[in-house]
């Protein structure tokens, strides 16, 4: 039963290639932009994350802190939600770093030694908007003398408002083009109910023939509810296709332009699983429209008859 109603479904398609194409075409051109524009939503969210995440918070601990009271207080920042990772710097460590930092003028490093460093806690936070209180909390602690706060932005203010920036900039981004998506949408399920409705209109007297000889209203129907979902499904997987192939081109020049932001996956299985992710749910919206423009162009055909 399923084979007749292919075949008829595309018998129909065959007979009025450039409705079919129209059809498609409008189609793949929606979901294009919906691929491109699910891209750069979660490219945004990985950027807010990204500055969100990078101030480091370094407690500076006063020399006569025993070493039960800095797990205790590293074990305190390990289990607080608000923290995203905690780690010792010790003396040892806080003068590899100095040398490091120095490299370039060996005599520095060698007029100090570990003692004038102070070992410290460093640790970033999940939220931007959490570090005040949680500074505020670990100055209050015995052993902490002192917190810095530091991000290659500048200080906390200037970071503040770069973060703030970013999510008013994907805010807009998601409101712009939800609503663009949105129009191409409708306009996609108007030109299915279209093209669907001319199906019905120069099939009159095949259906009318199909009725008078007791055919189900679901058998008359399921031919334009497949053809219908052959065009969303193709159209949907070619709008996605070329977005994927742009997308996929692109991203090594992408990642080496921004460097450490994470604007897409460096990891191409990672790549591959939010291209599938989006595949799989704009599929199941692409059936949603066509099955939903199907029946109701059928029924607006049968009211007019």
């Amino acid at each position: 039963m399923v084979n007749i109603h292919l075949k008829t479904a595309g018998d129909h398609i065959r007979r009025s290639p450039f409705q079919a194409a129209a059809a498609v075409f409008v189609l793949a051109v929606t979901f294009f932009v919906v691929t491109f524009l699910a891209v750069l939503t979660h490219s945004s969210d990985q950027v807010i994350k990204y500055f969100e995440t990078r101030p480091q918070v370094i407690a500076f601990l006063k020399d006569d802190a025993k070493s039960e009271d800095i797990s205790a207080l590293k074990a305190k920042l390990e289990a607080d939600t608000r923290v995203d990772s905690v780690s010792y710097v010790s003396k040892e460590q806080a003068l590899e770093i100095y040398k490091k930092a120095t490299s370039d003028n060996p005599l520095l490093s060698e007029l100090v030694s570990p003692s004038i460093f102070p070992a410290s806690l460093e640790f970033s936070l999940v939220n931007l908007y959490h570090a005040q209180a949680v500074i505020d909390e670990v100055k209050g602690d015995a052993i902490v003398d002192q917190v810095g706060y530091t991000a290659s932005l500048g200080d906390d203010e200037s970071l503040n408002d770069v973060v703030t920036r970013l999510r008013n900039l994907t805010w807009y981004l998601r409101l712009g083009g939800g609503a663009f998506a949105f129009f191409l949408v409708g306009t996609s399920f108007l030109v299915l109910m279209v093209i669907i409705g001319m199906r019905m209109t120069t099939r009159r007297g095949e259906i009318e023939i199909l009725d008078l000889i007791g055919a189900t209203p679901g058998f008359i129907r399921s031919p334009i509810i497949l053809e219908a979902v052959i065009y969303a499904v193709t159209g949907v997987f070619l709008g996605w296709l070329l977005a994927f192939l742009l997308v996929l081109y692109s991203t090594p020049s992408l990642i080496g332009y921004f460097g450490d932001v994470p604007v897409l996956p460096r990891n191409t299985m990672q790549l591959f699983w939010l291209f599938g992710s989006i595949l799989a749910i704009e599929l199941i919206a692409g059936l949603i429209l066509a099955v939903s423009g199907s029946i109701l162009a059928v029924s607006r055909v049968k009211r007019k008859k």
